[in-house]
């Protein structure tokens, strides 16, 4: 592995974005909405083997003392190699007086437990099409 760390979205295939998402599980849109969403990320992390994009992650922020991660994905094929882990610090580390928070994928809790993360006794949502969501993350 020749694994190279990209702080930008220069020359950023986005459709390989959307396949990764869809690969991981994860909720996805068109390839034009991720790149706005990434564009407008207060940091943003892509992860290369070689010229091959395996993972991604961002997050948004006031710079200041609050921010939120999004869209952490990492290649079924990459995963338990240290690659997310390599994300979310690289993340953490850009923002480092913030606060984050973030919503893990079902199962997903303890890879962010295990990067001091810690589950919140409250928390709510508002989804604008809650029916793509697919009652991931929702409690009765």
């Amino acid at each position: 592995m020749n694994l190279r760390i990209q702080l930008d979205t220069t020359n950023i295939n986005w459709d390989l974005v959307v396949d990764i998402l869809q690969k991981v599980g994860m909720g996805y849109h068109t390839a034009e909405i991720h790149q706005r969403a990434f564009n407008n990320s207060h940091t943003v992390v892509f992860v290369f083997d070689e010229d091959n994009l395996i993972g991604f992650g961002r997050a948004i922020s006031d710079g200041e003392y609050q921010a939120a991660i999004y869209d952490v994905a990492v290649l079924p094929s990459y995963q338990g190699r240290g690659i997310g882990k390599t994300i979310i610090r690289t993340i953490v580390e850009d923002i480092p007086n913030c606060n984050f928070i973030l919503y893990a994928s079902p199962g997903k809790e303890k890879f962010y437990e295990k990067e001091n993360f810690k589950r919140m006794k409250t928390g709510m949502a508002l989804f604008v099409n809650a029916e793509k969501m697919n009652g991931k993350g929702f409690t009765e």
